[in-house]
């Protein structure tokens, strides 16, 4: 309900302090629990409390055999694609596991 957002008295945006509201500018505070609100916190962090993030790729593709043309490296994940009609075969992609060269095969 919106009209609990504001302060009965003067009309100043209502706080929360607690599990209630409270006025900002007066100290007015209604009986009750307030209903249906969502209270957000955005907390900053300090250089040495920031979270590192060591490897942003996750593998969830699998890995096969497949000799990498550009580095020669043995393993590659793969994917397949329908990428032409449907009566013709589907696409395989690759990714070297090593170099992150794409390629594709028919």
């Amino acid at each position: 309900m919106i009209a609990n957002l504001f302060c009965a008295k003067c009309g100043t945006m209502m706080l929360p302090s607690g599990k209630k509201l409270k006025c900002s500018s007066c100290g007015y505070s209604p009986r009750g629990k307030p209903n249906n609100i969502i209270l957000k916190e955005k907390i900053e962090l300090s250089k040495e409390q920031d979270i590192e993030v060591r490897d942003k790729k996750i593998e969830t593709l699998p890995k096969i055999k497949e000799e990498c043309p550009k580095c020669k490296a043995k393993f590659a994940y793969y994917w397949t694609l329908q990428t032409r009609s449907s009566d013709e075969p589907e696409t395989r992609f690759f990714e070297c596991v090593k170099c992150t060269h794409r390629w594709r095969a028919y």
